[in-house]
């Protein structure tokens, strides 16, 4: 708005008051009985919590006000300025207003401008109780109106605008709009309308994760699309899978089927996951970690277990010198591939074993010989491990997926450089050799912000972790925290594309299934806001907890 409409609303709302005024002194002089005038037109919101005030309430006019006897202005309710929608995130922008603010009532509609919208408007239908009527161009008293404006702009973007009784939501993309429903979804739940005003909200980072490891844990189908809608609901936009490991493989293959646990879940299963995610906005990145951590696909295929010079089995680690090794894990890329839609892929490369030891050359003659061929003389196994992990990343690029992998893969030993476009997962600075953040950022990399110190909950607590609390993530950690508790310095702050919170089932039965969930209930909710706003919160944590209490 410019300063010459800013003027001129205010002069507006100045003759306004004074006529509402002017009238109110007359009528008490003529000695008529006074309601509760309206303090402006167009409306507003009501107290936090959706109370409405009494109509019957009297105001006492303004003494200073001049005299008018010819005014003869109708009663209606008068309303406070609105407060700002409490969310869970908190909402970025609220212009607040003066009116009753929009409550549900039985008839009323959710009509859309653009067919695109349909699942959305008919998900928030249900949801609020009202009836989706599609395609509508008619207006009528208590709509809910979902818009594509057809801007640009930030597609996750959207702008809430409740006035006159009605609710219009609208944004450049459909998961903007989709993300203004969850705001409405939530002023409803926790207060019982959504306050008068105009909400503009847009998230701070693109990558708002959750990352479950069910190749340790079997999760059953409806414990994750209970999680997948509780993470719509906040606003989260990815949900990884770890799914293949040393304990199991979980997910059924029709390329090699005998690798597959006999608890897993089907591709039919994994396609309705996905479809839920879909409806909420939600991508769903497959992880099948290699080179290590491969020890249930090698229990199946011991001839590719990685050996050292003593013939001793090295846990979890593919022979990256044989070139089946390759066939098996890229033959499972290229199955998934066309399970998992999605633009996101996690290769994993952390933890193999080959590169832990003091020498990995003299450890593991055949790696060091392969690295030779490869890569002349001077090839190491680092070379060669980092070799593989651009190998990995070239096949599912071949797929149009974008490939990220953990900190740890990324070697600082080595002379292969891992591919430019492969993002960095960083989850730790406990590894042998570990680097600091800062030495991704300034060679230009996008890294991902899985802190191990704020975001790992891993069952039964194994080693040094101990299970995150919200309290901690809220008040403490932010996307620019990505190793111990110290930020990189802001300038770095466009290469961190988001963060993930992390389910890590190293001890599979230290708690339930309904346990995890609830340990992690806070976690996520803290995690969520800060991800949308890594600003300082408004609300204490005392205050958020009773919020999100509150909106369940």
């Amino acid at each position: 708005m410019n300063q010459h409409r800013r003027r001129s609303s205010a002069q507006q709302r100045i003759r306004k008051r004074a006529v509402v005024a002017t009238a109110f002194a007359a009528t008490v002089a003529l000695g008529t009985g006074v309601g509760v005038w309206a303090l402006s037109g167009g409306g507003g919101g009501e107290p936090e919590g959706g109370a409405r005030l009494p109509s019957g309430r009297a105001s006492t006019a303004d003494p200073s006000a001049p005299a008018a006897s010819s005014v003869s202005p109708t009663p209606s309710r008068s309303y406070p300025l609105s407060q700002a929608p409490r969310t869970i995130p908190a909402v970025r922008s609220h212009t607040p207003a003066h009116g009753p603010g929009w409550k549900p009532q039985r008839g009323d509609r959710v009509v859309v401008d653009d067919a695109g919208l349909a699942d959305e408007g008919r998900l928030i239908a249900t949801e609020l109780g009202l009836t989706y009527a599609g395609e509508k161009n008619d207006v009528r008293a208590g709509d809910v109106r979902l818009t594509l404006d057809g801007g640009g702009g930030n597609p996750e973007s959207y702008t809430m605008t409740v006035r006159g009784g009605r609710v219009h939501i609208s944004g450049p993309g459909e998961a903007g709009v989709f993300y203004g429903t969850r705001t409405l979804k939530q002023e409803v739940h926790g207060g019982g309308t959504a306050p008068e005003g105009v909400v503009r909200d847009e998230p701070a980072k693109p990558v708002r994760g959750f990352m479950l490891d069910i190749a340790r844990k079997p999760f059953t189908e409806s414990w994750i699309e209970d999680r997948i809608r509780e993470l719509g609901d906040l606003k989260f936009n990815e949900l990884g899978l770890h799914f293949s490991d040393d304990q199991a493989f979980r997910i059924e293959s029709t390329s090699h089927p005998e690798i597959v646990a006999k608890d897993h879940l089907t591709k039919a299963q994994v396609r309705r996951i996905v479809a839920v995610a879909e409806s909420r906005h939600i991508t769903v990145v497959p992880e099948i970690d290699s080179p290590g951590h491969l020890g249930a696909v090698l229990a199946a295929h011991p001839d590719l277990q990685l050996r050292n010079a003593s013939g001793v089995a090295t846990r979890g680690a593919i022979d990256i010198s044989k070139d089946a090794s390759a066939k098996i894990v890229d033959d499972l890329l290229n199955e998934y591939a066309g399970l998992f839609p999605g633009g996101e892929w996690h290769l994993g490369g952390d933890e193999y074993q080959a590169l832990a030891v003091k020498n990995p050359q003299a450890s593991y003659p055949q790696l060091a010989a392969a690295a030779r061929q490869a890569y002349g003389s001077g090839g190491t196994v680092a070379d060669l491990t980092t070799g593989w992990l651009n190998d990995r990343a070239d096949t599912v690029r071949a797929h149009g997926r974008t490939a990220r992998a953990w900190n740890d893969g990324f070697y600082h030993s080595s002379s292969v450089q891992p591919a430019g476009d492969l993002q960095v997962a960083y989850w730790t600075g406990k590894e042998f050799g570990a680097r600091q953040p800062v030495d991704y950022l300034s060679a230009g990399r996008k890294v991902l912000n899985y802190n191990d110190e704020f975001l790992y909950y891993v069952l039964g607590q194994p080693q040094t972790f101990v299970y995150p609390t919200g309290q901690r993530i809220y008040e403490q950690w932010t996307p620019r925290v990505l190793r111990g508790t110290t930020a990189v310095p802001a300038r770095y702050d466009g290469q961190i594309l988001g963060g993930s919170f992390a389910v890590w089932c190293d001890f599979a039965h230290a708690q339930t299934q309904e346990q995890v969930a609830a340990g992690i209930r806070m976690p996520l909710r803290a995690t969520a806001q800060k991800l949308w706003d890594p600003g300082k919160p408004a609300l204490s944590w005392v205050g958020f907890k009773k919020l999100a209490d509150r909106l369940g």
